[in-house]
């Protein structure tokens, strides 16, 4: 670890890595801070079992953040400092109420500060959910690449694989696909890699590469994290769990988002199809709850870009 990030942690009034039991499962967390009287950040990431980018290996590693929030960074059970096998009697509302019961629990030490959610993907799930269901203890929520309806089996990814350069013998599997009455999580994993390789659906070609070097580098030498952990970002629990994707096939979450009482930010990749940006923005207008609101990110998809990471890190958080 260089000399500059050991002064950035050195800075923080609270940087710590803390051990919180969630939904009966101990786990550890790292919240991290320069003033412990600054406004919450839980950071609910994507996946499931994806701790990218922000991860409790990222103690001292965005001062942009930590110099204006608290910093609550914590790898969902299954995956990076918290790995274990994910098998199929978890359900999303084990995780869900994991995040409930972090959120508690967050609250409880820090009873005056503002807290606030973002969650990506898989994360904006549980960030839904919970805004819900504990509406009174959460200031603002946002999200990037919203979960709503219809996931990876819609018509935008098919029409976009259709039109797409793949060879014909995927194009005749993905049509006997849309035909099929029922979808196994095999399909979905086998279409995802389509539309990452045929389509700028879950990676934009415009907008510069997220800058994972840099990122990954911060985490071989986080004070954290041992090579386990890392490795444990990518080949972790969730490797033979069907119970989840099952669940994400059918999910529909029109009405938790109608119910929501509290500022809700809806940001999208303008070429998401892994959740779709024209489903979104088209729920968004037709949505008569005013907390829901919609912003666009050029340039970027569900993966975001430097220049969509930067819309994240430079205004975004502005809301909160």
């Amino acid at each position: 670890m260089n000399r500059k990030r050991k002064n950035i942690i050195g800075l923080n009034e609270i940087s710590e890595l803390r051990t919180y039991t969630l939904n009966g499962f101990e786990q550890k967390v790292l919240i991290e801070g320069r003033k412990k009287t600054n406004p919450i950040v839980i950071f609910l990431h994507g996946g499931p079992g994806s701790p990218i980018p922000f991860c409790e290996g990222c103690r001292g590693m965005f001062p942009e953040l930590t110099e204006r929030f608290i910093m609550v960074y914590w790898d969902q059970l299954g995956c990076g400092i918290n790995n274990r096998i994910i098998d199929d009697t978890f359900s999303i509302d084990s995780f869900v109420n994991m995040t409930i019961d972090l959120v508690k629990q967050i609250k409880d030490e820090f009873k005056q500060n503002e807290i606030n959610l973002f969650g990506v993907s898989w994360g904006s799930i549980l960030a839904a959910r919970t805004a819900k269901e504990i509406p009174e203890m959460i200031h603002n929520v946002i999200v990037y690449g919203q979960v709503l309806k219809q996931l990876i089996f819609n018509d935008e990814i098919f029409k976009a694989l259709f039109n797409s350069n793949m060879p014909k013998k995927n194009k005749d599997k993905l049509s006997a696909m849309n035909q099929a009455s029922e979808h196994t999580s095999e399909d979905g994993k086998t279409i995802m890699k389509w539309v990452n390789k045929y389509t700028d659906g879950y990676q934009s070609k415009s907008g510069g590469k997220t800058p994972m070097g840099k990122i990954i580098g911060g985490l071989l030498t986080s004070p954290d994290y041992s090579f386990k952990d890392f490795k444990a970002m990518v080949i972790n629990g969730y490797i033979k769990n069907i119970s989840l994707m099952k669940e994400l096939i059918k999910i529909d979450l029109s009405e938790t988002l109608q119910k929501i009482t509290i500022p809700y930010y809806i940001l999208q990749g303008y070429t998401d199809l892994v959740t779709p940006t024209k489903i979104i923005s088209e729920f968004i207008k037709k949505s008569e709850n005013n907390n829901l609101h919609y912003i666009p990110v050029n340039n970027s998809s569900h993966i975001p870009s430097a220049e969509g990471m930067n819309i994240i890190i430079d205004n975004i958080f502005e809301l909160f």
